[in-house]
Order: C-alpha cells, then sequence, then structure tokens
C-alpha cells in the first residue's frame, strides 16, 4: 500500500516511540524483548515483525494509531469464563512476528509481508479509545487482529487509562511471549487468550514460531496469574489426529484442568484452502479428548448450533448448565457469586 507515493512503511514511522522492551548492544545494536524471538537489530533493520526497528541505536516501536477497532461479544475473543454476555472494544495494529499461511487476520498481520494486505493506520490516543469503550457500553479493551506482543507499549499506554476508568483489559495473542513482556503488560492486563496452534515443532517452524516458546509462555501467564483461555484452531491433516491433540489436552491439564480449551473449526482462508473445512465430528472428537485427559472445561467452536453441549459451560462438580450459549450469543446464565447454584461450587473465571 502506498499513499501520494509514500509507502506504508514511511507512514507507519510517523505512528512510533522509543521502545520500553529492549536493551541496547555494542555497534548500535539493540536486543527486543517483545517476542520470543528475541530480536538482535542492526542498525537501519526490522525486526522479524517488520514493525520494531533500529535507528541510530534506538530502538522504534508502533504507537498512536490503530488498524483495526471492533466492538465485539467477549465470546468472540474467545473468553467463555470472563464476564459472559459483556462487549469487548477490541483493536489491533499491524504485523505480526509468525506468518501462518491460514491467517484469518492477514490484512492487518502481514500488512508489511503482504502487498495485498491492505489496513491503513487511523491515529487515536488511549483517552479516545477508552470513551469510545465507554460510549459503546463495552466492559472490556483487548488487543487483538494482529499480534498484541509486538506493540506491548501501545496497549500498555491504552490499558492504563482503560483500567483508571474500571474496565477489563486482555491480549488474544499467538503466545509466542518471553518474561520480561509479561512482566511489562502484567500490571495492566486482565485477560490472556493463547493460541496452542500445534503440538510438533516442525509445524510451529512452517508458521515461523518455535513450539517451546509458547509452551512456556502459556506456563508463565498462568503463573503470573493472568486469566487465560487456551484455543487451538483444529485445521484437517495439521493438527488433527487423536496423538496430537491427546498431547496437548494433556500438556493443557498439566498446568490446571482449570484452564479453559477452545477446539474452533477452520475454514479455507489466506493461503491455505487445500484442506477441507473442519467438520463437526472432529471438534466433538477433540472436544472428548480434551475431557477424557482431565480437563474440566472444553468447547467446540465455530459452529453454532453444531456442537451440542460443547457450547455450554457446566458445573464440573455436579453437571449443573451454568451457561447456554448460541455461537457468541449467550442465552442463559446461571452462575451466582462465581459459584454454581446447585452445589455451590465455586466455578474457576472472572465474573461479576
Amino acid at each position: 500500500m502506498a499513499v501520494a507515493g509514500v509507502s506504508l512503511k514511511e507512514i507507519l514511522k510517523t505512528f512510533t516511540r522509543e521502545g520500553e522492551l529492549y536493551e541496547k548492544l555494542p555497534n548500535n545494536r539493540v536486543r527486543c524483548f517483545a517476542c520470543g524471538h528475541r530480536c538482535v537489530i542492526l542498525p537501519g533493520l526490522d525486526g522479524i515483525c517488520r514493525v520494531r526497528y533500529n535507528e541510530d541505536g534506538t530502538l522504534y516501536v508502533p504507537y498512536g494509531y490503530v488498524a483495526a477497532l471492533h466492538t465485539d461479544p467477549v465470546e468472540k475473543k474467545p473468553f467463555f469464563h470472563a464476564y459472559p454476555g459483556s462487549l469487548a472494544l477490541t483493536f489491533g495494529m499491524l504485523g505480526c512476528d509468525y506468518h501462518c499461511s491460514y491467517c484469518q487476520n492477514w490484512i492487518t498481520s502481514q500488512a508489511l509481508r503482504d502487498p495485498r494486505a491492505v489496513a491503513p493506520p487511523m491515529k487515536i490516543t488511549p483517552e479516545g479509545m477508552v470513551n469510545m469503550a465507554r460510549e459503546q457500553g463495552a466492559r472490556l479493551v483487548v488487543s487483538s487482529y494482529n499480534e498484541p506482543l509486538i506493540t506491548s507499549e501501545w496497549a500498555v499506554a491504552i490499558f492504563k487509562v482503560a483500567k483508571s476508568q474500571g474496565l477489563v483489559t486482555g491480549y488474544v495473542s499467538n503466545g509466542n511471549g518471553t518474561p520480561e513482556v509479561l512482566d511489562y503488560i502484567r500490571p495492566w492486563t486482565d485477560l490472556y487468550k493463547i493460541d496452542l496452534k500445534s503440538f510438533r515443532d516442525r509445524s510451529y517452524r512452517k508458521l515461523g514460531g518455535v513450539l517451546q516458546n509458547v509452551l512456556d509462555t502459556i506456563v508463565m501467564v498462568h503463573e503470573r496469574g493472568f486469566w487465560m483461555e487456551i484455543v487451538t484452531l483444529v485445521v484437517p491433516g495439521f493438527n488433527d489426529s487423536d496423538e496430537e491433540l491427546r498431547d496437548m489436552a494433556r500438556f493443557i491439564a498439566s498446568i490446571s484442568t482449570d484452564i479453559p480449551w477452545h477446539v474452533t473449526a477452520f475454514h479455507k482462508d489466506y493461503k491455505m484452502t487445500d484442506p477441507d473445512n473442519t467438520p463437526v465430528s472432529t471438534l466433538i472428537r477433540a472436544a472428548e479428548i480434551g475431557y477424557s485427559e482431565g480437563l474440566r472445561y472444553v468447547y467446540a467452536g465455530n459452529l453454532p448450533g453444531q456442537v451440542g453441549r460443547y457450547e455450554n459451560t457446566y458445573c464440573h462438580h455436579c453437571g449443573e448448565l451454568l451457561i447456554e450459549r448460541f455461537g457468541f450469543h449467550v442465552v442463559q446464565y446461571r452462575i451466582r457469586n462465581g459459584a454454581c447454584p446447585k452445589c455451590e461450587t465455586s466455578i474457576p473465571g472472572r465474573w461479576e
């Protein structure tokens, strides 16, 4: 994309400031801590994300704009155990540290890699965004649509204002984190959704990532006390074998059986048009595997009304229906004071 002969990269340079998540190295090099790549960036070059760059020994990072801004149900993020039925003002910027061939947000995430991706930046202030959230009745402000880790300085600026106004904040992330970035965002960030895309390192490397980084981030997010939910987009022929799904479920359960796991349906998108769309039977099989490995809350998503009980939340102790859903719509909400109304068992999550 270019405007009057000005490239997108040049436009984005007008929406930057010095970063906080980096250290200076000899010879004007810098090391970035925003994501698990921990890029060492030479003067005049970008990191893998393409939006954090070194200019004369200073790391400049995205700031002061959005490329996508929508108000959605919190269930769409998806968070099923955090303020059900609430609205989330969700914003995204440009760039990503991965290059997934099936990315459903490629217009924003691949904007500096793919000339077809056109998502112009729109100037905005943190105060303006929080005012918009309040005007639209949103309970949450969430960073998504591209990888939020690589724009954490901007997210924290927004979240500080949002928290001062009593709003809930969250990340929708690929989970390629570092201890430094998680410690940086934790005081201002309540919720954290992680995509666990595969349990095979070979598959992760095709997407531009490393499996162990994501597994480590899941552990660190749990240890730091964010409310975390995990999503696996189940792609036929890529990650849908019983063995791999079981490995994922077993890993999540080893950290906590209270972590909700969402297994969601793939549909042909971006550069991945060969696999079939995920059938209902595969999602139900994945959900059953999750429960068989001891997880207490497993959800099948993206196929509203087709997956039976796997859209709903039930008490893990007595089986009582707690939240009935149809897609992103809450039909019934029966949790009282964070507990089951029948047996009074505490239900893990963030409730009103």
